[in-house]
């Protein structure tokens, strides 16, 4: 599986749509471990483009603090799930949550 994590100075970004840069994960679901992680730096922002540049990239799941309802209905047509909610953590740290179960959507941080 592989897990978008919208990221600045290292930690989740909360403005989704406006980020640089994204952690890029690979995990292992049934051993529950990380085996690979990348930083990727993000095309202009405009509509619609993430969800297509995140599912060339392979992407499964997007962990994200806000997100507009049309962006996640972008991410969900192209198949990638969306949590939203999350804390500002690190990429890793977010993960090894979720992996264990634990990471529950929260509120989202996104008022449009």
């Amino acid at each position: 599986m592989k897990i978008a994590i919208p990221t600045a100075n290292g930690l989740l970004a909360m403005h989704f749509g406006h980020c640089e840069t994204f952690t890029l994960l690979s995990a292992d679901t049934e051993n529950k471990t990380i085996n690979a992680e990348e930083s990727a730096t993000a095309p202009p922002h405009e509509p619609g483009v993430l969800p297509r540049w995140l599912a060339e990239q392979g992407v499964d799941l997007v962990i994200a603090g806000g997100m507009g309802n049309r962006a996640q209905e972008l991410f969900r047509a192209q198949g990638i799930e969306v949590i939203i909610g999350a804390p500002a953590q690190k990429p890793a740290e977010l993960v090894q949550t979720y992996l264990q179960g634990e990471l529950k959507p929260g509120t989202n941080l996104c008022d449009h």
